[in-house]
């Protein structure tokens, strides 16, 4: 996930992706990234595409793992 991050922000560096179980019976999880404050809005695109397209990716990504995945975008 962070090699997807780094070439959409001006400071890849300040990207931390931290992963934490949704449900312990699959192994599904959510994913939080957090990125310095003038780079959330390049994350989240115009009217969110951006950050939909990482989503879709992360879902198909689960659905190859036959797992269930979220991604959320913290505040900074």
């Amino acid at each position: 996930m962070r090699d997807l991050l780094g070439p959409l922000v001006d400071e890849p560096e300040e990207v931390l992706v931290e992963e934490f179980p949704l449900r312990r019976s699959r192994g599904d999880s959510v994913f939080e990234i957090e990125v310095a404050p003038e780079d959330a809005g390049k994350v989240i695109g115009r009217q969110g595409r951006t950050i939909r397209a990482l989503r879709n990716l992360l879902e198909l990504r689960g659905v190859k793992d036959d797992r269930r995945y979220e991604l959320e975008l913290i505040d900074p």
